[in-house]
């Protein structure tokens, strides 16, 4: 629940800010899919905390989260393609889009982990 308020101050803000709805939309599905990972996969379900930093200027939209959680697998962000079906749309598969939306709907992604601390960026054009 705790990231679905989030997303929503998050639009808000952008919102009153004067960023396009589709610009918000766009923002917010790719942070959705950020902070779900966070929460399913650094903290496995258990409660841990997550720092949220967002900074709107003539750059772009920077956001910046930080999580004490477990690492992420492997040297950084995963690089893959989506999932493929060759069925209809009822059968693709629950989960494995989320690397591949953040990717393409971010203009930069950074990952490091320091001192126990993963810090993920993503910044997008506005």
């Amino acid at each position: 629940m705790a990231v679905r308020t989030l997303l929503a101050e998050m639009r808000a803000e952008l919102q009153t800010a004067g960023l396009h709805p589709d610009r918000c939309g766009t923002v917010e599905i790719a942070l959705a899919e950020a902070l779900n990972n966070i929460v399913e996969h650094a903290y496995a379900g258990t409660p841990g905390e997550i720092t949220f930093d967002m900074a709107l200027g003539a750059q772009g939209l920077r956001i910046d989260l930080r999580d004490n959680g477990a690492p992420l697998p492997g040297p950084g962000i995963p690089i893959n393609d989506p999932p493929v079906s060759q069925g209809h749309r009822d059968t693709l598969p629950e989960g494995g889009f989320g690397w591949f939306l953040i990717r393409t709907l971010t203009r930069d992604l950074h990952y490091q982990r320091t001192a126990q601390e993963n810090h993920l960026t993503l910044c997008f054009d506005v």
